[in-house]
């Protein structure tokens, strides 16, 4: 079985934070191969996109410490941002002291959109496909007979009168359609494309655009955690910052410590603003996305369509808000639920030609794409705890800072041992530029 608690692994090499993986799951030497090389060949990269001269690489680490509905999980991040990986897995450790994420999903829905114009009476029109529901349902689901054998299918047929329209009054037909463990969007645009002309006949009416929805509300994930108030507490400048727990932090800032009851509060305040603010509420739903996406990428799914689904959910009450929600209990210890749609897949796409997007799954352990999901998720609520437990203690720049820097010394030119060197001095004079950074580079060479 996968242990995700894995002590210091922030301190190792690269190359024994590669052999404690091993050791704490089910993976060979051979599987994490593609994070190390990029998994991806050019030759390989020719064949899924268009006018190819190379590939892109962005860093892969290691979440550590979660546990999501009773199983550990090692979870891959594939991004760019200082912290997040960071962050994420000391509140997964937190979360895992009140017994890990609790998460769930819906059915795999998508929803296929066909507009249709052109119509003499919108309202006969929007009945007539009704009259015809059962007929137009089983035509879709004859479609793709290798999905309707796993279980998948059409589901169910819906129709909007779009009104407030700059070209007058539309209907809207919705497709539901059960995708089981593909994102889906191939599945249903071709199911889409194929009732076009059925329903085209049925109404009068002219198909125009017939295309996949990525505001994905059928196919929702869920998570929630719970942390008991003493975890919470901490000392600023005593070995951790709020963000990272095994990272070390240059410079003491104070020594302040925070009780567990002051930081439940602060981050349920932190939230509050969130909740109330949009201005704050883009913020901190980006704070989500980071855990979130960096998941997505490296599982080979779609992140576009993710943001693009998680923002419109944000709005969907007709004003922007958070995704997540945080309380206390009865017992007074911080409670902390996110649900959003999340439209990803395990079959299918990038995550079945990319070979890093195969290490990725094949290291989480999951079967489905709904299990998939709820890891996803849970990603997102501790990425989302990480930021505002530290926004509403020590500030976010500390913990960020201190990670930043040393992206910021490499960048002035600092190798080797120098760069933790540089990197310490940025922190402790809370300067983190580039100038600062090559004047202290050439100062310790010399």
């Amino acid at each position: 079985m996968t242990s995700s608690r894995i002590s210091g692994f922030y301190n190792l090499s690269m190359d024994d934070r590669r052999a404690k993986i091993v050791d704490a799951s089910h993976l060979s030497s051979e599987d994490l191969l593609p994070f190390t090389d990029g998994g991806l060949t050019p030759e390989a990269a020719d064949h899924m996109i268009e006018n190819v001269i190379g590939a892109y690489s962005l860093p892969v680490g290691i979440g550590i410490n979660f546990q999501v509905n009773g199983r550990d999980v090692l979870v891959p991040f594939a991004i760019e941002e200082p912290s997040v990986v960071a962050g994420a897995s000391f509140m997964a450790k937190l979360v895992r002291a009140g017994g890990g994420f609790q998460s769930t999903s819906s059915e795999p829905h998508m929803i296929g959109q066909m507009q249709v114009l052109d119509l003499d009476s919108i309202h006969a029109a929007r009945l007539k496909i009704y009259e015809y529901k059962a007929a137009l349902l089983a035509e879709a689901d004859e479609i793709d007979p290798i999905l309707k054998k796993l279980g998948g299918g059409a589901r169910d047929l819906e129709v909007r009168i779009i009104e407030d329209s700059p070209i007058g009054a539309f209907l809207a037909v919705h497709l539901i359609y059960d995708v089981r463990d593909a994102m889906g969007a191939n599945a249903v645009n071709t199911a889409c494309e194929r009732l076009a002309s059925r329903i085209e006949d049925i109404t009068g009416g002219r198909v125009h655009l017939r295309i996949l929805s990525n505001l994905a509300d059928r196919r929702l994930a869920r998570a929630r955690c719970s942390i008991p108030v003493e975890e919470l507490a901490f000392t600023v400048g005593a070995g951790q910052s709020a963000q990272n727990e095994d990272a070390p932090a240059p410079g003491d800032h104070g020594g302040r410590t925070y009780t567990g009851q002051e930081v439940r509060d602060g981050v349920i305040e932190a939230w509050a603003f969130a909740a109330s603010d949009p201005y704050r509420a883009a913020t901190h739903n980006k704070g989500i996305m980071n855990g979130v996406d960096a998941v997505v990428i490296a599982t080979g799914n779609d992140w576009r369509a993710i943001e693009a689904g998680a923002h419109a959910y944000a709005a969907r009450s007709g004003r922007y808000t958070s995704l997540s929600t945080w309380g206390k209990d009865k017992d007074g210890n911080l409670v902390g639920t996110l649900e959003m749609p999340m439209a990803v897949g395990i079959v299918g796409g990038a995550t079945r030609v990319h070979p890093a997007a195969q290490a990725a799954v094949k290291l989480m352990g999951v079967k489905t794409a709904s299990e998939l999901a709820e890891i996803i998720v849970s990603v997102g609520l501790a990425q989302n705890l990480a930021a505002l437990r530290a926004l509403s203690t020590e500030g976010i720049q500390r913990g960020h800072m201190s990670l930043h820097a040393r992206q910021v010394a490499i960048a002035a030119g600092a190798e080797g041992d120098l760069i933790e060197k540089v990197a310490a001095r940025l922190v402790e004079e809370k300067t983190v530029r580039i100038d600062r950074a090559e004047e202290i580079l050439k100062n310790i060479k010399q």
